[in-house]
């Protein structure tokens, strides 16, 4: 009796593995490869759909949009060439793999000039205005391992989607997950800015993006079934070792980013305690700071919420004691924006305040007797009225109808802004700073303020005629 000799656990296991994910059929491999050749040939489809996802990208970039982006992810086409990329280096089709290598370095390459023309642009005509970095541009310049986790199980889901035709529809949700276009458009948004630190960041996500997407397609194919019939007898081909190696040393910058970017946060946070301390001393609160590093100096902009206005020794005894602190040289710029502080506890203590009265001099007529009739030529006094200084009316002016910011003093924190022929009040108060003149006035709503004086146009009110009083002598009969 011959006795048949039981299955080892690594073929029970492989035979279970099969039964779980079957082959696809020759056909069925035939079709994808050929759907992934047209998806990744370079033709004017494609091109055209580069194009439009680059602006619709580099738009919700500078506008700091996030639903603006996705809709960029959903239209942009280079998945399909990176995907094509994993194929190709698993089967050695040499066609797929110079059609998807073209399509994605044109690609990749045009959408960066669209970006840089782009931002260049938008500084000569700003549509949209960037006071700094918006963070939907930041968010894509420091990768992470996490990015590279998301994009291996992205580039699966893509390259399981692609081989199983049931699941097409799940390819637009694995388009939003990898995020191809956004990081290339923000690689233009930092050429064009000169801000070589964003470039490089968003440079590197590109390439972890890619590199460990096609890694994950080739790995998937692998699996299917994929492997030309030459490789068949080999455990793992050499060109999935090779992708996976170079997947594995992206690990090695992404991991030092992550590091460094983690303890730059770290270091952050224990400054800003430091700083809230200081300022707190100081009756102040600390808003919001900057903090930049030059060489072994922080240079910091501190935004205060104050009662009252921090003199310049106030700002100097801060600096030197952050700077105690911190035991590092430190430069500070303050910006101080004044607050009344109100608490429902302590009801207000209101204090009388004397209405001011306005005397007007009354001149009475006294006639007076003369017993001889003597002529007499006392010239007739005329009496002019000279007014008491009262608020004169001024009216917003020259600012080319972008309106006048009204500030809690010269150069100060902004109020609010007035705009073009809106009416107000200049009192009394009469300022020098940063080379103008400043007036104080006051608007239609009772705020108190300064604004320059070259923005405002006196209203000169007609005075209304008056008679001056006469006395006449009268010679006596």
């Amino acid at each position: 009796m011959i006795e048949i000799p039981k299955p080892s656990f690594r073929t029970r296991l492989k035979h279970l593995f099969r039964k779980l994910v079957p082959v696809v059929k020759l056909e069925e491999r035939a079709d994808v490869q050929v759907k992934l050749r047209d998806a990744s040939s370079p033709d004017f489809d494609f091109f055209l759909l580069v194009v439009i996802s680059c602006i619709i990208a580099t738009a919700g970039l500078l506008t700091n949009s996030a639903a603006v982006i996705i809709g960029a992810m959903l239209v942009a086409p280079l998945m399909s060439p990176i995907i094509g990329l994993g194929l190709a280096s698993l089967t050695g089709d040499g066609r797929l793999l110079r059609e998807a290598g073209i399509s994605l370095g044109q690609g990749a390459g045009l959408a960066v000039l669209i970006a840089v023309v782009l931002t260049l642009g938008n500084r000569f005509l700003p549509f949209i205005t960037l006071q700094e970095i918006p963070g939907e541009v930041f968010a894509r310049t420091r990768p992470s391992p996490i990015d590279l986790l998301i994009a291996l199980a992205g580039g699966m889901a893509a390259a399981y989607a692609m081989a199983q035709p049931s699941l097409s529809a799940a390819l637009p949700g694995v388009a939003i997950a990898t995020a191809l276009m956004p990081p290339l458009c923000t690689i233009g948004v930092g050429v064009a800015l000169g801000r070589w630190d964003v470039a490089g960041g968003a440079l590197l996500l590109f390439i972890t993006n890619a590199v460990t997407i096609a890694f994950a397609a080739m790995f998937i194919f692998f699996v299917l079934g994929f492997t030309p019939e030459r490789e068949k007898g080999r455990r793992l081909p050499r060109s999935l070792v090779a992708s996976a190696l170079l997947t594995a040393l992206l690990l090695i910058p992404l991991t030092g980013l992550s590091v460094y970017f983690v303890s730059q946060a770290t270091e952050n946070r224990e400054i800003n305690i430091v700083i809230s301390e200081e300022i707190a001393r100081l009756g102040g609160e600390l808003v919001d700071s900057e903090i930049t590093r030059s060489g072994e100096t922080l240079q910091m902009t501190l935004t205060v919420r104050t009662t009252r206005s921090f003199t310049y020794e106030d700002v100097n005894n801060l600096q030197q004691a952050i700077a105690f602190d911190l035991q590092r040289p430190v430069a500070i710029v303050v910006n101080q924006v004044f607050a009344a502080r109100l608490d429902p506890l302590v009801p207000p203590t209101f204090t009388s305040t004397p209405t001011p009265v306005t005397m007007t001099p009354t001149l009475t007529l006294t006639p007076t007797a003369t017993l001889t009739p003597t002529p007499s030529n006392t010239p007739t006094p005329t009496f002019t009225a000279t007014p008491s200084p009262t608020p004169s009316i001024a009216r917003i002016a020259n600012t080319n109808w972008r309106g006048a910011v009204l500030r809690q003093e010269p150069g100060g924190p902004s109020i609010g802004t007035l705009s073009e022929g809106t009416y107000v009040t200049v009192l009394y108060g009469y300022s020098i700073a940063e080379g103008l003149v400043w007036w104080q006035v006051q608007d239609s709503d009772g705020r108190v303020g300064w604004i320059p004086q070259i923005y405002l146009n006196i209203v000169t009110l007609t005075p209304s005629p008056t008679v001056p009083a006469t006395r006449t002598s009268t010679p006596s009969p």
